[in-house]
């Protein structure tokens, strides 16, 4: 029983870790983001947010960078094809938010690159789907999908390792072990002797790590460049999750994917 509660826990912090890096480490900043919606979100507990937000950064520092700068060492083909895996099973979320959103042809779209990335692009290692004619478009997520439906963020929390998040976006987190992820219920709910808890655990541990990766710069370049780094961070998460929200709203099949770069540059 503890055993279970345990990896519970693990799991809610992995899937929140994905969520709320941006459907799966994809956040751009935009300069030309509407901050009306951004400025209405309370930062209702900031002291403990701070002091939250001070604690990650250590762990980042002296946890989740180093693995990420060793990630970076390995050779391409490898990173590219983790990159590419990890995009492939996030389909899996990806598909029942277009369809709660109303996207039915990009749900179509969206199955069409999952079932071919998943047989001739070998497990999505391969993106085989793009190069021949099925375009890569945004990921969704549940706490996406509670925003285009218009419920608000509510409060912007800091949560330990999880990172920058909002009430509304940790309740589309625990949508995921709830039912709502169908490798999460295959791997730990499903008798299939071929995927079991330390391979989802495995996957989304691969996600958050290509995602920090990718960001190193970004990251480095917006902290030096920052008066107050936490400001800085919340104000880009809450751009970023308000600039998807109104795309889902506009309508998704016009919204590609950021390829490579997760995050612009960040330039003052």
């Amino acid at each position: 029983m503890f055993r279970k509660l345990v990896f519970i826990l693990l799991s809610l912090i992995i899937l929140s870790l994905n969520a709320n890096a941006g459907s799966d480490g994809e956040l751009a900043l935009k300069k030309n983001l509407n901050q009306k919606n951004v400025d209405k979100t309370n930062d209702c507990f900031e002291k403990l947010n701070r002091a939250t937000f001070a604690f990650n950064q250590g762990l980042d520092k002296v946890i989740i960078k180093p693995i990420a700068k060793g990630y970076r060492n390995l050779p391409d083909p490898i990173q590219k094809g983790t990159s590419n895996a990890v995009k492939n099973l996030s389909s899996l979320i990806t598909i029942p938010n277009n369809i709660l959103q109303g996207d039915i042809k990009l749900a179509f779209i969206n199955t069409g690159r999952l079932v071919v990335n998943s047989t001739v692009g070998l497990l999505g290692t391969v993106d085989v789907a793009n190069k021949i004619g099925f375009p890569k478009y945004e990921r969704e997520d549940y706490g996406q999908t509670l925003g285009a439906w218009g419920i608000g963020p509510g409060c912007y929390i800091v949560l330990p390792v999880l990172g920058p998040s909002t009430i509304r976006d940790t309740a589309g987190s625990f949508a995921n072990v709830l039912g709502g992820d169908p490798w999460y219920n295959a791997s730990i709910h499903g008798n299939n002797q071929y995927l079991s808890e330390g391979l989802f655990i495995t996957s989304k541990a691969l996600s958050g790590i290509n995602f920090r990766s990718d960001n190193i710069e970004s990251f480095d370049n917006l902290e030096k460049n920052s008066l107050d780094f936490y400001a800085s961070v919340r104000s880009l998460y809450l751009q970023d999750r308000e600039n998807k929200i109104k795309n889902n709203k506009r309508g998704n099949i016009d919204i590609l994917y950021k390829d490579e770069q997760d995050w612009e540059e960040i330039n003052n």
